[in-house]
């Protein structure tokens, strides 16, 4: 039998002294990946998941008749809404597909009734995920000195690209779009690519979720995404295949995730500090409260790349305050995203290197 979920608290966050020299430390590194990338492509780019390979829009479904400790927050009650979705790739740096890295997915839920974060956007509920359930690093400060080592070997020569995407992979494994594993980066251009259709996103950091704390799950449901799960994408000669095979799949294809909510039940086996740690299901199962679903569409329409991969900013910071980003990681990630996204306005405000893909007004990170 499981514990009960343990209620939410302020406290269960520790912060750390050295934050803010933590956070200082980030910036510093991120401006100069984030100049040498708008050097490189003369415009300002995404600082983390620069390259989308698919864009969605479909339906977010809340399941009916959740018990009290699931109906919380967006779960109070059954509803659907509408969904943007972003497949992309980790780096900062937009490269061929022959480069194995990991994948991100990131979900806008829009929309959404509630009382809503300071640093909100709008009224839609974010959530990001990648496809690996932990991250590389356990804290912040721990991320910003590699960070500090890697950034100085970056430069603008293009047969640095490969060397600068191991860079913005750390970046944004530490700034929580990605649980970047060794093995991960061990594979780079050797691995072979797998659909990103097919695989399992984890939030891997904790959010508030209402009277209780949990890590999300997206994990595939239907038939037409699980017969993907694994799948091997042929990239020889093809730098963008993944956008091409997800395109082509995309036209006909209905598929659904399972969201799903893993609740903290035991602070010694789930710490929330440690980003490092993956929650053993044995302790606390995931279990589903809403389902994503997506009819067949063009997964690269002019439309869709205009409003979802130049427009629209996703961010953990961007939503409900029930479900209020927790941990260390989290809290870097509020300042850095920030960050990222004054840098690109700045860039469409003046900056030589700046060609706008947004309005200021609505600047992507």
């Amino acid at each position: 039998m499981t514990n009960p979920p343990i209620a939410y608290s302020a406290d269960l966050e520790q912060i750390e002294d050295n934050e803010a020299e933590t956070d200082a430390s980030l910036e510093k590194s991120f401006d100069h990946i984030l100049e040498t990338t708008a050097q490189d492509y003369g415009r300002p780019v995404r600082a983390v998941h620069a390259k989308a390979h698919g864009l969605f829009e479909g339906t977010f479904t809340v399941d009916a008749n959740l018990p009290p400790e699931l109906a919380q927050g967006l779960f109070t009650q059954a509803g659907r809404y509408d969904a943007a979705l972003r497949i992309s790739t980790n780096p900062g740096d937009i490269l061929d597909d022959n480069v194995v890295l990991p994948r991100g997915l990131a979900l806008k839920v829009e929309g959404v009734p509630g009382a809503y974060l300071p640093t909100a956007e709008g009224d839609a509920q974010d959530f990001l995920f990648v496809n690996g359930p932990v991250f590389a690093t356990a804290r912040a400060d721990q991320f910003a000195g590699k960070l500090k080592l890697l950034a100085a070997t970056t430069d603008r020569a293009p047969g640095a690209k490969v060397a600068l995407s191991t860079v913005l992979g750390f970046i944004n494994s530490a700034l929580g779009k990605v649980g970047l594993e060794s093995s991960a980066l061990a594979a780079m251009g050797g691995a072979p690519q797998v659909h990103p259709l097919g695989e399992t996103y984890f939030s891997t950091t904790p959010f508030r979720y209402g009277d209780h704390v949990a890590k999300f799950r997206l994990r595939p449901l239907s038939p037409a995404l699980t017969a993907l799960s694994g799948q091997v994408i042929d990239t020889s000669g093809r730098p963008d295949g993944l956008r091409e095979t997800i395109r082509e799949d995309a036209a006909n294809l209905t598929g659904e995730w399972a969201f799903e909510v893993q609740l903290l039940r035991d602070l010694d086996r789930q710490p929330v500090e440690d980003a490092s740690v993956e929650w053993p299901e044995e302790v606390s199962p995931f279990v589903q409260v809403a389902t994503l679903r997506v009819e067949p569409q063009d997964s690269w329409s002019a439309d869709k790349v205009q409003r979802i991969d130049e427009t629209l900013h996703f961010s953990p910071w961007n939503g409900l305050e029930a479900h209020r980003p927790l941990g260390g990681i989290n809290r870097a990630r509020r300042r850095a995203y920030r960050h990222s996204a004054d840098f690109r306005v700045a860039a469409q405000q003046g900056c030589p290197v700046a060609h706008a893909e947004a309005p200021a007004s609505q600047p992507t990170a």
